[in-house]
């Protein structure tokens, strides 16, 4: 069962982009577009304290007519944060994902950041673990 620290491992883009609560929504979405990603980690001295989306943004400025300049990240983000660690295995995180409707899980280890994967990080990982136990199980079968 693969667990979230090889998911990160094997991930081609190790960066985690990150933003503080204080900043505008505008640097928000122009770190996001400059990025071609779709969501940031709000830290606060290396903590995780919430998580701020193109869902959030557009939900909560363009729909609300607020202005991108004048509104914080701290005013639109999600501040619950659900997180794993690097020993979470992908079908507990694919699950908690599932049920709560969530595209990103910051990685966490002694309350700092140390990862961020989506949802198609996990299905990769999944996808590969069902290939390798397909493959066993023909090899097992063909003796």
């Amino acid at each position: 069962m693969t667990k979230v620290a090889q998911v990160l491992q094997d991930k081609s883009e190790q960066s985690i982009f990150t933003i503080r609560p204080d900043s505008t929504v505008f640097e928000a979405i122009t770190l996001m577009a400059d990025k071609g990603i779709g969501a940031l980690v709000v830290t606060q001295d290396e903590r995780v304290v919430g998580i701020v989306s193109e869902r959030d943004y557009t939900r909560k400025v363009a729909l609300l007519e607020r202005t991108s300049s004048s509104t914080s990240v701290n005013e639109i983000m999600t501040a619950t944060v659900l997180t794993v660690t690097t020993n979470t295995s992908i079908e507990d995180c694919l699950e908690l994902m599932t049920d709560r409707h969530l595209r990103h899980l910051p990685v966490v280890e002694n309350e700092r950041l140390i990862g961020l994967i989506s949802i198609g990080d996990l299905v990769k990982a999944a996808m590969a673990d069902q290939k390798n136990l397909i493959e066993q199980l023909q090899q097992y079968i063909s003796g």
